[in-house]
């Protein structure tokens, strides 16, 4: 029971997601819980407009949350400062980047910054955790080449591996395979699948390819329009989830096959 709950990286717990003004609260989705674990490969999915960004920006404290907690690796996410969050949780977001004139080493030194003083010269240590983040990620040969000289494909897998060398326990991406043909998008997610397994980092990420997320994730976060549920994909399934994530006029889900189909 104590290594279950030492494993559990980051938690919401009766979390309520949305926006505040001075007049109006606008509550996207309420009562969620879940518990993400050490060395999993989460997909965060649901249909456009659900509130998968909202939920997102609020676990990783760029939006505050309405109510409920959340806590990372046992600590309240509202009293974590911004240092020592970024040592804990890294993101890769769907913003384009400010300046593609960096190269690709360069750019990934940046996860870095957490740890370097205050004129950012890198240790031996650190020069050894890029390195190693571009050989996870399988882009050593990149190294010297600048960002605008790079496809969609290969400036991701850089991003990825700018969070690796930030080394923290969790690493959140939104929609990482945006903008990426039917390739890449197997591509990333099972290079995220596997860098779960060879570093033990939880990795959350949100999607739209929801057929994927099931063969490739352990657990997945489903949203819906009244529920959030977490669940093994298996269990998901058994649960009846994802038939009800979609109007049947268009598409269905088919248990057998684990996938969507256009209805006939």
């Amino acid at each position: 029971m104590g290594e279950q709950t030492t494993n559990i990286i980051l938690k919401a717990n009766q979390l309520s997601i949305g926006y505040k003004t001075k007049k109006v609260e606008s509550i996207i989705a309420s009562n969620i819980n879940f518990e993400l674990h050490k060395g999993q490969l989460i997909g965060l999915v649901g249909a456009n407009g659900i509130g998968k960004s909202t939920l997102l920006r609020t676990l990783i404290k760029v939006q505050p949350a309405l109510s409920g907690a959340i806590t990372l690796n046992g600590n309240d996410l509202k009293s974590t400062g911004t240092l020592d969050l970024a040592k804990q949780l890294s993101i890769v977001l769907t913003e384009p980047l400010s300046s593609k004139n960096l190269s690709v080493y360069e750019l990934v030194a940046l996860g870095r910054h957490p740890y370097t003083n205050w004129i950012g010269n890198l240790t031996e240590n650190d020069v050894s955790i890029i390195n190693n983040a571009l050989e996870l990620v399988n882009i050593i040969g990149l190294k010297d080449k600048k960002c605008f000289e790079l496809s969609d494909g290969q400036l991701q897998k850089v991003m990825i591996a700018r969070a690796l060398a930030q080394d923290t326990d969790i690493i959140v991406l939104d929609e990482p395979t945006t903008h990426l043909d039917m390739y890449h998008k197997a591509y990333i997610l099972k290079l995220l699948q596997k860098l779960t397994k060879d570093t033990g980092k939880t990795i959350l990420f949100s999607s739209h390819e929801i057929d994927l997320a099931i063969q490739l994730c352990d657990t997945m976060i489903v949203m819906q329009n009244n529920d959030v549920v977490c669940d093994q994909p298996r269990h998901l399934i058994s649960k009846g989830i994802f038939e009800s994530l979609f109007p049947k006029d268009l598409i269905s889900f088919d248990n057998n096959s684990g996938s969507f189909r256009v209805t006939k």
